[in-house]
């Protein structure tokens, strides 16, 4: 079996980690293992595995027949059989089937939103789905949707795993803050990761534990979204309380800095965050959206709010603040279930049943 991980980008994002992380394990399980991006290149570059082979596409419009004919060819050359197309590079694997009529695809959705958009804002990847081989999703929601949704026969539910490097020689970011006093959210600047409601919970209890410091780490646009949170530190004077780190990739080294691990999403898939923070061991709070609530089963593992439930975001935080003992056992027990459930064998493992399952 040959397999390529098709993404648009190696920008730091949850589809393009899981198809680094796809394509680095794969490589002790399949004999042939290939990554494709697309559109651009980025820091997850660093982290492919040598023995996957990689092509960097410069694709410079939807349709570019250069890029594709580039694609064609090293497909040919290595022999592939499968495209694992994540997120919205199943369009290019689909122009890319016309030309290339045995290959596979299997598409890979990671979009936790897509199962409540209107079908117009779907009508071009209904359409690529007849030429699909099979589908996998991040949720229960997305699978049943797929299922009623789009043509492709089999669709798979796959719950997302995350594999925190080891630690480097030297802590490349060190965190602000007093030690055993610090809350992290692992989430770019953009929606639907709706950072202002945690900002809101955090204003409400800053005056009462006043030593507790916010760490967000993720991209920044630059844009409307991130002014907006810039401005609301401002006018609640966090400016010493609230840290913005832009993105990062010694994931790792920050969470061993860290107390609590916190996302307030509008929508998910089935977040990566989440399973970062839980094999860090953190006390975790989550809105309850998407597949939050395979990982965070109970309160013992961790606590889940209504979306938008600031008041609940706030009395979470609080609870956690004054309770140690109470954050650490709910970390060793959310770590416990991400071990179970979560992990990156049992993930591989399901995959290759995925590929051959005829």
């Amino acid at each position: 079996m040959r397999v390529l991980q098709l993404i648009d980008s190696l920008q730091i994002g949850g589809a393009e980690s899981i198809a680094v992380n796809y394509a680095n394990l794969l490589t002790k399980e399949i004999e042939g293992v290939f990554l494709c991006t697309t559109r651009e290149e980025g820091p997850l570059k660093k982290s492919l595995h040598e023995k996957v082979k990689y092509l960097f596409l410069k694709k410079k419009s939807s349709v570019d027949f250069t890029a594709i004919k580039t694609l064609n060819k090293f497909i040919k050359e290595n022999k592939i059989t499968i495209i694992h197309a994540h997120a919205t590079s199943y369009f290019f694997a689909t122009l890319l089937k016309f030309f290339n009529w045995k290959i596979k695809i299997v598409w890979h959705d990671h979009n936790g939103n897509r199962s409540s958009s209107n079908l117009y804002a779907n009508s071009v990847l209904k359409f690529c789905s007849r030429f699909f081989y099979k589908a996998i999703v991040v949720n229960i929601d997305l699978k049943l949707w797929a299922e009623n949704t789009l043509y492709v026969k089999d669709v798979y539910y796959l719950p997302n795993f995350s594999v925190l490097k080891e630690k480097e020689e030297e802590r490349k970011t060190i965190m602000e803050g007093v030690e055993g006093k610090r809350i992290v959210c692992l989430a770019n600047l953009r929606n639907p990761k709706n950072h202002i409601l945690l900002l809101k919970a955090f204003s409400n209890i800053s005056n009462a534990f006043k030593d507790w410091t916010l760490h967000l780490i993720g991209e920044d646009f630059n844009d409307e979204y991130s002014e907006n949170l810039n401005k609301f530190i401002q006018e609640n004077s966090l400016e010493k309380r609230v840290f913005l780190y832009g993105l990062k990739q010694d994931i790792k080294q920050i969470l061993e800095q860290s107390d609590i691990g916190v996302l307030s999403s509008t929508s998910e898939g089935l977040p990566l965050a989440i399973i970062e923070y839980g094999l860090a061991k953190l006390a975790v709070i989550a809105t309850d959206v998407g597949d939050c609530n395979k990982v965070i089963r109970d309160r013992k593992e961790g606590v889940l709010v209504a979306s938008n439930d600031e008041s609940a975001f706030s009395e979470a935080l609080s609870n956690y603040i004054n309770n140690k003992t109470l954050r650490v056992s709910s970390g060793e027990m959310l770590y416990k279930n991400i071990e179970d459930n979560f992990s990156a064998q049992n993930s591989i493992n399901q995959l290759i049943s995925i590929y051959t399952k005829e």
